[in-house]
């Protein structure tokens, strides 16, 4: 009993003490929750600042470049076709997909036997139109003589007849005479006549042998031009392409051999929007003769040629849109005709504008300004031209001010920001340079080598740039996305 005893006090004990502790627990946690809400009430809010990039906007002159992509074409362009059918007995050495000639170079040559034999028959009927020429010629001047003799006849019956008449006004002759002279008079003349005829007939027949003489001349040109025909020779200088004929193959009629072009005198035909198109016309609704750069694709070495906008296409073809341009190139170094080229057109210049980062503008064609305090403001510009990661706008209330370069979700007019001041015209980096191992390199260099589609000039520029210590990483990266590696 005395031991039940002791632990029921025991835990009497045990119970008041925790319950003293629950309650100085509760006491204190009291306290604090009065100090801490006294601290809150005392102490003020801050505002969040936000840190952005900016730049003062400034006016100037801006030269718009307007991008489209086209196909490189030649100027001057010939089908070399067979004139005649036949077998080909003689090609030029040079005669191959690719091959240089040069104005006037025989190119073919076709099997001339029938054109030659045509041309000798020719030659032989001239020569006999010639004989029947001469022949026709004779034959006149005997009429003539003919004729000549006959009138003489005519002349001593007509003066017998005078002097039968006069014998027998005397009556010494009789009227038997006078009729027998009158019927010699009347045949001499009917003689006259029928020489006359023959004198006719010969000229006839001379104004016959010449029109004869004239077809077998045209005969003879025309069988010379067709044996002229079986030799083919290059109008101009150039490159042939389509290359079909081979030596001893037959030809027929028209039918096309290669093609001879002109890699001198090339274009470049692009497609531009109508509202671009507008762009391009001076105040008489020409359009204006404005530089263009031609910008071939090689794999990190770009060619770059410079052209001129020459003219525009006659008519709008069905189902497109927009306006077919035609840029000729001045110096065409490393372009061959099919080339898909970009194209760079300078646009008239535009004065009093500026150039911002793309960022900086809002959909609502607004920029964000740093006002008093560093606090935002709104101010509306007039969108002008988009050019690739910039925009060119005319912003002349907002001259000399600082514009956010870099628009967020957050940004807005009255928040406070922290400016960093930079040049939105800043020069572009210097593009990054990587260090090559020996195996990548060679792989590199035997992939540009054993590609015929990059022009010569490019493909030696980028060969010397892989030869450096540092080669830039745009070219690496996109050889090796070719090369599939």
């Amino acid at each position: 009993m005395r031991f039940f005893r002791r632990s029921l006090i025991g835990l009497f004990l045990l119970a008041v003490t925790v319950g003293l502790l629950a309650v100085g627990g509760n006491t204190i946690y009291s306290a604090l929750k009065i100090s801490w809400a006294e601290d809150d009430s005392s102490r003020p809010a801050r505002e969040r600042v936000f840190t952005v990039r900016v730049a003062p906007v400034t006016a100037g002159t801006v030269v718009p470049e307007l991008t489209s992509f086209g196909e490189v074409r030649s100027r001057r362009t010939l089908d070399l076709r067979a004139p005649v059918g036949g077998a080909v007995v003689e090609l030029a050495d040079n005669f191959a997909e690719g091959g240089a000639v040069r104005e006037g170079q025989l190119l073919a040559r076709i099997d001339p036997a029938d054109a030659q034999a045509a041309v000798e028959v020719a030659e032989t009927d001239l020569l006999e139109g010639q004989a029947d020429i001469l022949d026709a010629e004779q034959a006149i001047l005997l009429a003539q003589d003919e004729l000549e003799a006959a009138r003489g006849q005519v002349d001593l019956r007509l003066k017998a007849l005078d002097r039968q008449r006069d014998l027998l006004q005397r009556n010494v002759g009789t009227s038997a005479a006078v009729e027998e002279a009158e019927i010699a008079e009347s045949t001499a003349r009917q003689t006259v006549l029928s020489r006359r005829q023959a004198l006719q007939q010969a000229e006839a027949r001379l104004a016959q042998a010449r029109t004869l003489l004239t077809r077998r001349e045209i005969a003879l040109r025309d069988a010379e031009r067709r044996l002229q025909d079986t030799e083919i020779y290059a109008s101009f200088d150039g490159r042939l392409a389509d290359v079909a004929a081979s030596a001893g193959g037959i030809v027929a009629n028209n039918e096309r051999l290669a093609q001879l072009v002109d890699p001198a005198a090339l274009e470049v035909a692009f497609r531009v929007s109508t509202a671009q198109y507008t762009r391009l016309l001076d105040e008489s609704g020409a359009l204006i003769k404005t530089p263009v750069d031609i910008r071939l694709d090689g794999l990190g070495a770009d060619l770059v040629v410079p052209a001129r906008l020459v003219r525009e296409g006659a008519a709008v073809a069905e189902g497109v849109t927009g306006r077919l341009l035609f840029a000729e190139v001045d110096a065409p170094r490393g372009l061959r005709p099919g080339d898909f080229v970009t194209v760079v057109v300078r646009e008239p210049a535009l004065r009093g504008v500026t150039r911002l980062p793309a960022t900086a503008l809002g959909a609502d064609q607004t920029v964000l300004l740093v006002g008093d305090e560093d606090r935002l403001e709104v101010a509306e510009v007039n969108l002008l031209r988009r050019q690739g990661d910039d925009v060119i706008v005319r912003a002349g209330n907002v001259i000399g001010r600082e514009v956010v370069l870099e628009r967020s979700q957050v940004l807005g007019a009255g928040i406070k920001v922290n400016p960093l001041r930079g040049d939105p015209g800043a020069a572009p980096e210097a593009p990054a340079l990587v260090e090559l191992d020996a195996d990548r390199r060679a792989r590199m260099i035997a992939y540009v080598e054993a590609n015929t589609r990059i022009p010569e000039e490019v493909k030696q520029r980028m060969l010397g740039q892989l030869q450096e210590a540092k080669v830039p990483a745009a070219m690496v990266e996109r050889l090796e996305s070719r090369m599939g590696s």
